[in-house]
Parts: structure tokens; C-alpha cells; sequence
């Protein structure tokens, strides 16, 4: 995927609710839950492992920003943050991103694992 083919890099401004110099937050098109942002790099690189120190510091930085503003918003009850890596992990869009999801006591049966459940027959290992 190139940049002009990307979705997040051709995000609109009306979008972006958190910036800095080498990341963008933005919410999810698609959200599981009130409030599920998505962090990018601002450089296009199709894996978080593909960015430099600086900008995985930043990124990282970032996370903990919007996990802040979004507890101070909805005061929700626990986080996943989350990265899929490639198209085998479930990576649609092949720009890096990073899930900030807020969750909430009860908003599934039993939260027990939870990023775990993304191979339901291995997830409960108590």
C-alpha cells in the first residue's frame, strides 16, 4: 500500500483529535467501544517496527496521552491497547497503528484474557 492509497494518510483534519510532531490520534471508523481511538505515525511505515526510536517514543508517549484523555472523558473501567502486525495478525490497513480501546465492566460476559480471545479455543488457559 502506498501513501496515496492509504486511508489514514489522506485523513481529514476534522478527524484528528490529538497531534504531535511525528503521530496523529484519531477515532476509529469502526469502534468496538465509545472513545476507541487509533494512534498513526505520521510517516507512512506499514509496521511499528519499521519507525525509528524517536518516533516509537512518541508514539508510545501518545498512547499514554490518549488513554488519559479518554479516562478523563468517559471514565471508563480498563483499557486494551493493542497492535496487529501484518495481515496474518488481522492488520487491514498497512499503515502502523496502535488501539486504544476503553472497556467497561460488563461490556462482555467475561473479560478474563482479553487479547487473548483473538484464538477463542487457546484464550481460556485458567
Amino acid at each position: 500500500m502506498t501513501t496515496r492509497d492509504c486511508p489514514f494518510c489522506k485523513l481529514g483534519t476534522d478527524r484528528i483529535w490529538l497531534e504531535s510532531a511525528m503521530t496523529i490520534a484519531f477515532l476509529d471508523g469502526f469502534p468496538v467501544s465509545e472513545g476507541h481511538t487509533l494512534l498513526i505515525p505520521k510517516r507512512h511505515v506499514a509496521s511499528v517496527f519499521e519507525l525509528g526510536a524517536e518516533e516509537l517514543r512518541e508514539l508510545w508517549q501518545q498512547v499514554g496521552e490518549v488513554r488519559h484523555c479518554l479516562w478523563e472523558r468517559y471514565r471508563p473501567d480498563g483499557f486494551n491497547v493493542g497492535i496487529n502486525d501484518g495481515q496474518a495478525a488481522g492488520q487491514t490497513v498497512a499503515h502502523a497503528h496502535i488501539h486504544v480501546i476503553p472497556r467497561r465492566t460488563g461490556d462482555v460476559l467475561d473479560p478474563r484474557g482479553g487479547v487473548r480471545w483473538m484464538m477463542p479455543d487457546k484464550a481460556k488457559y485458567w
